[in-house]
């Protein structure tokens, strides 16, 4: 094979790339904000505001804060003016004169719909809640305010009481009245479909800390006071301490009780806010008793429960019905602070209980601060992660959309399709990155050829099966354009099956999973009229399957970044071609496979590519696969008649091995095509040589390709051997072939400077050859496998104990072995290697012990199932499905 030790992958700065245009192309659901005001008010308030929580004489030193220097130097950017205060109202002021209808579009761009809790102050001087549909993608929708909901009662029926001439229970049947008012207000909120939520400010009124059970007479108290001295109070706002739980408790008991298995939901307001708040009554650390005693009740803390952002991610991990929004800290607190603050929720909040909002209110100015500052910390933060390996670059973009999208969307029941922002729908500011997007990817991979006919999306299943999907290229693109999901689902008892379908028996045909296209794969072929994409299996909620294979090897390689870990792979493609036997109907039986009639086919031999079929077929295999991208670095015979060898470029993992499965799929259709069987048969005919899969493997870190960084890999690898071998040699056949004196890599647990005879040969720095793997084995596992053990080992500090062993470890003496550290044979039988899997406690943790479990059984039925078929049976079993 071609040396190619030293060379880098620029994969990571692709994912960045896809990271970042995530970041900047999901629509947002802002999960909680209130209207804008009428142009006509807008002199009224301070723009001084849209930074700060201050009011009053406090406001005038905002100037001085750092939120604000941010603020202005990014509206000066948008707004093309000069870099001061002065220069920016200035310029706002002339949007709001000249413009003000374009002006709101441009802040509010790339928001998707806004929940608006209309209950602000000056309600008449703001737009209603619908009026805001005009500049986002999807109608808006209403939270309504408890305590708003309650004031409005309590001035209606002071004012009645306070005209009314009876005496005697007046103020009690009004007490009375209030709560039926209110019970029928909020039930009517509850079944009204544009209210998605209810909103308490409670933290603003009496704190968070509510009584655990509502002391009714008091609140009947607090209620007659109010009403007895309605006229000389001048009420304007329920502030009444029991009053207030009673109004709380109230609204959860009610969305408790209704009949909607979809419960709305009540955000709380939690820490910052302007100084009606006592703030050490504003950690949402006093909710804890409330919380436990409505369990189906969802509860939202609102604002990054800021300076408490910890307690609240606490309360989201620990109770299923709470979830935190990191809302009004953009563009209230510093760009630090932000930061701060998204690390903070995701040191132990799951992602999916996160929420984004901008708290916009007033001024549209404080949208676009928001999506602006959302944007630049979420990008700085999030890649951060993915480069020093805490995720993956898939889910920190599965974070953004769930934050920024799909978590509102389940939450609030808003059955919003999730369709990507354009160029045009992003604020002005944001330039869309260069990786490009899933429809976008589909667009440039068909630009200059025909619409196929249909998509192929396909996966790898436990026994090494190659099996798709097909979905009509019509079908697929209307999903697209639509914006809807090109999921597919399949059932869950796809990681139970055989290869010809026979079910574990522990395992049940139901549930179901998602079968998630990666566009990234996209390749022409393997037929005419065909595209196909490798897929990985999800939940319904979009989490990874811990049994799903190609999501193993992603996760080995994200824990490799994590470890400052890179790698190429490069696979050799040793492949058979045989005849295709007539099979009569007086010859059911007979063997379906017999070896090509040659002219002394052997090693590296040129008289082979004289046969004008064999010839053609070859060309057209790299002609073919060079027209996928997928350009071959070398072709060759091998040893058996017929056998050939392959051999692919270095790739990143995950492309290498969706490479290798694509470009087996090309080879054999064209073999068949052509009248031949193509068969990765480990031993097919017991006198020929046997068939590989072999890996080249190469690794790259910070500190370069240094010894102290490949030798502990290779270490972890040896170490762990005799386990991975159920992964790379998973099939009664592959022992068949499994011999000393064979160049098959042996049967020791050793490696060697360019030796053949071990399974791991040294070739130059830490570019190695694995030997020990066929092409019965699924490669998503066995490379996952390999990784997984060689990073744990570079994590760990393994010493690479084994000598360098530079003659067929067969022929070694006693004392050479000794001497060398070669102690442990590989396993004999698929059984042994089963047992070396499940032994491997260390190997097993690696890899998950449920993956493990369903494998090994899943292996011991199958080994049932072939053991009942005689030695030739088997064979031709085997062949016609590899």
């Amino acid at each position: 094979m071609t040396s190619w030790v030293g060379v880098r992958s620029t994969v990571t700065s692709t994912q960045l790339d896809a990271v970042s245009r995530a970041i900047r192309s999901t629509p947002i659901i802002d999960n909680h904000a209130h209207p804008l005001l009428k142009l006509e008010a807008l002199g009224k308030h301070p723009l001084l505001s849209i930074t700060t929580e201050a009011s009053g004489d406090a406001i005038d030193a905002a100037i001085s804060s750092l939120p604000h220097i941010r603020a202005v130097r990014q509206l000066a950017t948008v707004l093309k003016c000069g870099f001061n205060w002065t220069s920016v109202v200035s310029a706002i002021e002339e949007r709001r004169v000249d413009a003000f209808e374009d002006w709101t579009a441009e802040c509010l761009l790339g928001i998707e719909t806004i929940l608006v809790d209309d209950g602000l102050d000056d309600a008449d001087d703001a737009q209603t809640y619908s009026w805001h549909d005009d500049y986002t993608r999807s109608k808006c929708k209403r939270i309504v305010r408890v305590e708003q909901v309650a004031a409005d009662l309590i001035k209606k029926l002071g004012k009645a009481c306070a005209a009314s001439t009876q005496t005697g229970d007046v103020f009690d049947d009004a007490f009375d009245e209030f709560l039926q008012e209110f019970d029928a207000h909020i039930r009517g909120a509850i079944e009204d479909p544009d209210v998605v939520a209810f909103k308490s400010v409670i933290c603003y009124r009496t704190g968070l800390d509510i009584k655990k059970v509502v002391d009714e007479d008091a609140a009947r108290e607090a209620f007659k006071e109010i009403i007895a001295n309605f006229v000389l109070l001048d009420f304007d706002r329920l502030q009444q301490e029991n009053l207030n739980d009673l109004v709380v408790h109230r609204t959860a008991a009610l969305v408790r009780d209704s009949s909607s298995r979809q419960k709305k939901p009540i955000q709380f307001h939690t820490g910052l806010g302007d100084n009606d708040i006592t703030l050490s009554k504003a950690s949402p650390a006093h909710l804890q008793d409330f919380i436990r005693s409505y369990p189906t009740v969802p509860i939202v803390l609102l604002h990054a429960s800021y300076p408490f952002t910890r307690e609240a991610g606490y309360l989201a991990s620990v109770y299923e019905n709470v979830y935190a929004d990191i809302g009004e800290v953009f563009p209230a607190i510093s760009q630090d602070g932000q930061e701060q603050v998204l690390r903070q929720i995701l040191e132990l909040c799951p992602w999916t209980k996160i929420l984004w909002s901008s708290d916009g209110h007033w001024f549209p100015e404080t949208y676009i601060l928001a999506i602006i500052q959302m944007r630049e910390v979420f990008d700085t933060v999030l890649c951060d992660y993915v480069r020093r390996g805490h995720m993956g670059w898939k889910a920190a973009i599965e974070l953004v959309q769930d934050v920024l999208f799909r978590n509102s969307n389940r939450l609030y029941h808003l059955g919003l399709a999730f369709s990507e922002l354009t160029a045009d729908e992003t604020t002005s500011e944001v330039k869309l990155g260069p990786y490009p997007s899933d429809i976008e990817l589909l667009q440039v991979f068909l630009k200059n050829q025909a619409p196929p006919d249909f998509v192929r999306i396909c996966w790898n299943d436990f026994t090494a099966c190659p099996r798709m999907r097909m979905v009509p290229f019509r079908k697929f693109m209307s999903l697209l354009n639509e914006g809807k999901t090109t999921d597919i689902g399949i059932t869950k008892a796809v990681f139970g099956l055989l290869q010809n379908d026979m079910l574990l028996p522990t395992v049940e045909p139901t549930g179901e999973y998602r079968l998630h296209p990666d566009f990234g794969s996209l390749k022409k072929g393997p037929n005419d009229g065909h595209i196909s994409m490798m897929a990985e299996f999800r939940e319904h909620d979009g989490a990874r399957v811990p049994l799903c294979p190609r999501s193993l090897l992603q996760r080995a390689v994200e824990l490799g970044l994590a470890n400052g870990l890179t790698f190429l792979l490069g696979f050799e493609i040793e492949f058979l071609l045989v005849e295709r036997l007539d099979r009569g109907p007086a010859n059911l039986t007979s063997a379906r496979y017999g070896t090509l009639t040659t002219d002394g086919h052997a090693w590296s031999v040129s008289r082979y590519f004289a046969d004008p079929k064999i010839s053609q077929l070859l060309r057209d295999m790299v002609s073919e696969l060079d027209d996928m991208g997928i350009y071959v670095e070398q072709l060759h015979a091998e040893s058996a008649t017929g056998q050939f060898e392959l051999i692919l470029p270095p790739l990143p993992p995950v492309q290498a091995v969706d490479t290798l499965l694509h470009t087996r799929d090309v080879m054999s259709a064209l073999a068949t095509a052509a009248g031949f069987k193509m068969s990765l048969h480990p031993k097919p005919f017991a006198n020929a040589c046997g068939t590989a899969s072999h890996v080249h493997i190469s690794i790259s870190s910070a500190n370069g390709a240094f010894p102290a960084v490949y030798e502990p890999f290779y270490a972890g690898i040896l170490k762990h051997l005799r386990g991975i071998a159920a992964f790379t040699y998973s099939n009664p056949a592959s022992f068949e072939r499994l011999a000393d004196g064979a160049w098959a890599g042996g049967r020791w647990v050793t490696w060697g400077t360019q030796n053949r005879e071990t399974a791991l040969r040294k070739i130059d720095g830490s570019h190695w050859e694995f030997k020990a793997l066929d092409g019965l084995a699924n490669p998503y596992f066995a490379l996952g496998a390999l990784l997984l053990a060689g990073i744990h080992g570079v994590a760990a500090k393994e010493q690479l104990v084994w000598g360098d062993c530079e003659i067929d470890p067969a022929k070694l003496t006693v004392n050479d072995r000794k001497e060398l550290n070669v102690s442990e044979m590989l396993p004999s039988s698929v059984e042994e290697a089963l047992r070396a899997l499940k032994e491997d406690e260390d190997l097993v943790a690696y890899l998950g012990p449920e993956l493990v479990e369903r494998y090994t059984q899943l292996k011991e039925f199958e080994l049932n199932f072939l053991g009942e078929m005689n030695e030739d049976d088997r064979r031709q079993w085997i062949m016609e499905r590899y």
